[in-house]
């Protein structure tokens, strides 16, 4: 299966008002002497069913920003609304269920659970939202990814590839609005990363997802609707987005 950039129509792309809205978000981490300023006044938006690709030299602050994007880290200032709601305003408890709702997150890493079978790490997020069908939901979305003869292996029991199809699986398993990658195919050789590309892409059509990637592949980020590049914590104005 060959997956092409997709028309901004067919992807019901709404530039009214964006799924997620950055402005002027600041960012350090670390302390004392080891304090970095990742993120430097980035305002960004990102419209209903776009594929973003986020790109850049390493310690650019491409990663951090997805996390910023997805909930994982508050900036020190600036605002974040994603879907209109202003997360700077949640608490922890009220940011991890919406992020539970309407964010899915895939990590280079696969981060599974090691001591559970690939439909317990699926079926995870859908008990922690009280979804009493979730071991059903997640054979189903297992099954989507091609991975319905695996359902009662364990991580370590899966080839990488795999490992990123169950982590792909548990990120739509709650039909988020919003997809977030951090180099899903960093781990994966050529052949493999290639079909979770695939995959990724075929997903986001067909559910009408907003996409947002972070990859240092070029092929990948051509395929997106749209890139933009980071530099020294900041959006490169000098490349055309």
């Amino acid at each position: 299966m060959t997956i092409l950039p997709s028309p901004v129509a067919s992807v019901g792309l709404d530039t009214r008002r964006p799924t997620i809205s950055l402005s002027d978000i600041d960012l350090s981490l670390g302390r004392g002497p080891a304090r970095v300023h990742v993120l430097r006044g980035i305002s960004l938006n990102v419209a209903a069913g776009e594929a973003v690709g986020l790109v850049g030299p390493s310690g650019s602050g491409k990663s951090t920003l997805l996390m910023v994007m997805a909930g994982l880290e508050r900036p020190d200032s600036g605002r974040i609304a994603v879907e209109g709601t202003d997360l700077g305003a949640l608490s922890e408890d009220e940011l991890a269920r919406f992020r539970g709702r309407r964010i899915g997150i895939v990590f280079q890493a696969f981060h599974l659970v090691p001591t559970m079978t690939a439909i317990e790490n699926v079926a995870l997020p859908l008990e922690l939202a009280g979804k009493p069908d979730a071991h059903v939901r997640a054979a189903d979305e297992l099954a989507a990814v091609g991975l319905g003869h695996r359902l009662h292996h364990y991580p370590a029991q899966l080839s990488g590839g795999e490992q990123q199809r169950v982590a792909i699986a548990r990120a739509i398993a709650p039909d988020p609005a919003i997809l977030v990658a951090d180099e899903p195919t960093g781990n994966l050789d050529e052949v493999t990363g290639r079909q979770i590309v695939e995959m990724l892409f075929a997903l986001k059509r067909d559910r009408g997802a907003t996409l947002v990637l972070v990859t240092h592949d070029p092929g990948l980020a051509a395929l997106c609707d749209r890139t933009v590049r980071l530099r020294s914590g900041r959006v490169d104005t000098a490349v055309a987005a």
